[in-house]
């Protein structure tokens, strides 16, 4: 396939936004591109060196040591998949738990952060044939994005999905914790000052409350192959 285009996937926490995103780049030969593992890198970055807590943001401290941030995705091959590396190290289960995932919106609203992130996903997706999910992508960081995409559900059926995740993963979670923090990583990533979570005035929604892995990917590709022939 000689055309390649770009696909911004925008949504909600828990929408399931990566699992499709990875199905669509290995049925499509694409680079992937999970900005959120990014910024939850950033988080356990500032998490481990004390600058982010639940009570508390040292937000000049991590600004300061942005320069000294290093983030790479490398392939697995066993897994199928791109892992998230920071500073040389492995952290793709570390950035899953929930206590990243109560700190991450805090992160993820400093401009200084964002500007840095922005700028390196851009440079992933220049060239095109790249798959990118996460809050902004169709709006800030590739407006022009062939087909834009934004994935909503309802909190209730997200934060079980969550807490099915890390309960199958070993972790010792409860459900309501975990619904809690869907419905204030939605306020916090939808109220935010720089680049706050809006669907794109040309992105398609999909409500997937009600929809399996299967019939949302089958209704993204027919989506990508209409793309693709429209080129």
């Amino acid at each position: 396939m000689s055309k390649k285009i770009t696909i911004a996937i925008d949504g909600f926490s828990s929408t399931g936004k990566s699992t499709i995103a990875k199905l669509l780049a290995k049925k499509y030969n694409y680079i992937y591109v999970d900005t959120g593992a990014m910024y939850r890198a950033v988080t356990l970055f500032a998490n481990k060196n004390n600058y982010v807590g639940v009570d508390f943001l040292r937000k000049e401290n991590l600004v300061s040591q942005l320069p000294n941030i290093s983030l790479q995705f490398k392939f697995n091959k066993d897994l199928g998949f791109a892992e998230m590396y920071l500073n040389g190290d492995n952290v793709e289960k570390e950035i899953r738990t929930l206590e990243v995932s109560q700190l991450v919106s805090k992160i993820a609203a400093i401009s200084e952060v964002r500007k840095k992130l922005v700028a390196e996903q851009q440079l992933m997706g220049k060239d095109g044939g790249v798959v990118m999910d996460g809050r902004d992508i169709g709006t800030v960081v590739f407006p022009d994005a062939d087909l834009k995409l934004f994935m909503t559900a309802s909190a209730d059926k997200r934060a079980l999905r969550r807490y099915k995740e890390l309960i199958e993963r070993g972790d010792n979670v409860d459900y309501n914790d975990i619904l809690f923090n869907v419905q204030e990583r939605d306020r916090v990533d939808s109220t935010r000052k720089d680049s706050p979570l809006v669907k794109a005035d040309d992105a398609i929604e999909i409500d997937n409350s009600d929809m399996g892995i299967n019939e949302q990917f089958e209704l993204i590709c027919n989506l990508i192959d209409k793309k693709l022939v429209e080129l």
